[in-house]
């Protein structure tokens, strides 16, 4: 096949890229350029800023277009609408957050989305997932009956630049004494970016249309599990800390990006690492281990140069909240 990738050189987009090379496909990419240039320099290339630049791709036609990189209807509906015609499929790579809350656990496709209280192009906390939402519906309209949507949450692994499970195999790899968020039975729902890829190559072989959760694993895994794995592939010492929920809250602790895959406790959101994914099941979505995954990112993160990441809580903090935490039990 001939497949258009949107994007393809950050994270999810280099693994489909690498996903559809072993797989016998002719890839060819359009972006800015901008992030890793040194990527895939004998895969045909074009460059330019989908927002206004699209017609660079000229009157070329693909079987199959890979969209990695929308985030606002006007963009997405531009792109959709000029390859309308010069392609048979579509894949738009959504998010789970498109959905108005978590209030339910099982949530699966037919549940309800978010929506916007006002206009925006601004890509905020509060606006990424019904704009996500209005993104699918451009896609939807530009191409009726030939759009795949696959919706993930959170992508894991080798390349990820959001660092936030990243963090936990490279803390708990330093040993030492480390904070880990209560409760510890709390479910984790993460996909290896690979095994997202290489699902989403199948699907679009596969000529598959329609809108699916993309979360993993089969079975999600506890906080506990998680840190356990990270000991045991790490071989490091570590001590387990269990601090309360509310407590970080009180010591100002941030939820999602400074303390990963860490949220307050609240009802809207009992179900965000409980989403259904029985549909992506039943069309082949399979997954490695989470001690492969684990192992994979610590390989890779040591690979690169130290220094400041984008989520993970800073070493001061993490003591400094302990020391609290001990003094508060011992109060008690």
């Amino acid at each position: 096949m001939r497949i258009l990738i949107l994007g393809g050189r950050v994270f999810l987009g280099r693994h489909l890229v690498e996903a559809a090379q072993a797989r016998g496909h002719e890839i060819t990419l359009f972006n800015r350029g901008k992030s890793s240039p040194e990527l895939f320099p004998d895969i045909d290339q074009i460059n330019g800023d989908r927002d206004g630049q699209i017609d660079r791709l000229g009157d070329r036609t693909w079987d199959a277009v890979i969209d990695t990189c929308g985030y606002v209807p006007r963009v997405v509906d531009l792109s959709a609408r000029y390859l309308a015609d010069r392609t048979k499929h579509y894949t738009f790579v959504s998010t789970v957050s498109v959905y108005a809350d978590f209030k339910e656990t099982d949530i699966d496709e037919s549940y309800p989305v978010g929506t916007l209280a006002e206009p925006t192009e601004e890509v905020t906390g509060e606006s990424y997932g019904p704009l996500k939402a209005l993104c699918e519906e451009a896609a939807l309209s530009a191409l009726p009956g030939r759009v795949f949507i696959p919706r993930p949450g959170l992508i894991v692994g080798p390349h990820d630049p959001t660092h936030r499970f990243t963090y936990w195999p490279e803390r708990v790899d330093r040993g030492g004494e480390i904070l880990a968020p209560l409760p510890k039975e709390e479910p984790q729902q993460t996909i290896d970016v690979r095994d997202l890829a290489e699902w989403i190559v199948r699907m679009v072989e596969g000529n598959k249309v329609g809108i699916y959760n993309a979360c993993g694993l089969e079975e999600p895994f506890s906080m506990e599990t998680l840190l356990e794995t990270c000991r045991t592939v790490s071989g490091v010492g570590a001590e387990f800390t269990w601090v309360d929920g509310s407590f970080l809250v009180e010591q100002e602790v941030g939820a999602w990006m400074e303390l990963p895959l860490w949220i307050p406790a609240e009802p809207d959101s009992v179900g965000f690492s409980r989403i259904s994914i029985a549909k992506a099941l039943a069309e082949g979505m399979t997954f490695r281990t989470l001690e492969r995954t684990v192992r994979d990112t610590l390989e890779w993160n040591k690979t690169l140069e130290p220094g400041k990441r984008r989520a993970g809580l800073d070493p001061e903090k993490e003591a400094k909240v302990l020391a609290a935490w001990h003094a508060r039990t011992q109060e008690s």
